[in-house]
């Protein structure tokens, strides 16, 4: 039986990985006064098998060295930790960041030396900060309201991430993994192919969180790929996206008329890279979109 901050569980944690029981989270909650909030978009996993099937999923390794995003109560971060693996976790919640390192040394105590905990909003560290290190995964159960920025974040600054596997919002996870021509292809589902190949690695039920979430969720896995071949930079070529998608039912020739200047420029760069001015946004690759963003002599 292990106690964290003066809290014993009713439950022992299960004893092969060191995981969290159901109990064990709700008595840690109650413990730090923690009350879950939309805002932060807090629901916390409390399913051991889930750990270890989002665990297995990301593939991770005794070499690698994780970041995982929003680690709450440690439930994930105990389970990556059992692998070998140091891990680097960044938490919003000053509370939770204090919590940590005791829950870990608790529960997994040979383990918490390979933990660094860094209190931070992961929308504002990179490569540049001293904590991270080189991570070599993201893994994650990623706030729903902030799920794509923080991804397409990580990707950008920190380029030593060779994969990610995170939870969102199913409904997040279609976009991300959608391919062009599809329903769900869009803005996320473009900008997060200029870094990595994204597929569906399967659906989460409700029930595996506290509280339950009134949304489905599921994971996504991502391997890094190199950029497009291109002259046009990732801001120029987002650029393209953004304003494609702006506008998502018309023309391109239409939805890139504020990009370009006027709908005769839109038209002279579509057709210079190659594009019918006639297709919708939902039907280009990131590949296309860069080479619109190469037109840009073209604009007003």
């Amino acid at each position: 039986m292990w106690q964290a901050h003066g809290v014993t569980p009713s439950e022992q944690a299960t004893p092969e990985a060191g995981l969290l029981t159901p109990s064990d989270v709700r008595a840690l909650a109650e413990r730090l006064d923690v009350r879950p909030t939309k805002s932060l978009g807090q629901n916390f996993v409390v399913d051991g098998g889930t750990i270890r099937r989002i665990v297995r999923a990301a593939e991770v390794t005794a070499q690698d060295r994780v970041l995982e995003v929003g680690p709450g109560l440690g439930s994930l971060t105990l389970g990556l930790l059992a692998t070998g693996a140091d891990v680097v976790a960044v938490e919003i919640d000053g509370r939770l960041a204090a919590a940590l390192p005791g829950t870990v040394a608790a529960a997994a105590p040979d383990a918490a030396a390979r933990l660094q905990v860094v209190h931070a909003d992961a929308m504002t560290i990179g490569a540049d900060h001293p904590a991270l290190g080189e991570p070599t995964t993201l893994v994650a159960n990623l706030p729903y309201n902030v799920a794509v920025p923080v991804l397409l974040h990580a990707l950008a600054t920190l380029p030593s991430l060779a994969s990610a596997l995170v939870m969102v919002q199913a409904e997040v996870a279609d976009r991300l993994a959608a391919p062009p021509g599809s329903r769900t292809y869009g803005v996320p589902s473009a900008k997060a192919a200029w870094y990595a190949h994204a597929t569906r690695a399967g659906s989460v039920g409700r029930s595996v969180f506290w509280p339950v979430p009134n949304v489905d969720s599921a994971l996504v896995r991502l391997v890094r790929r190199e950029p497009p071949t291109t002259t046009a930079t990732r801001e120029a070529t987002f650029a393209v996206v953004d304003a494609a998608f702006a506008q998502r039912r018309k023309t391109l020739r239409a939805a890139l008329t504020g990009w370009a200047g006027s709908p005769v420029r839109a038209e002279a760069a579509l057709r210079a890279a190659g594009i019918d001015p006639g297709l919708r946004g939902e039907r280009l690759d990131i590949t296309q979109f860069a080479a619109i963003a190469e037109q840009q002599d073209l604009r007003a």
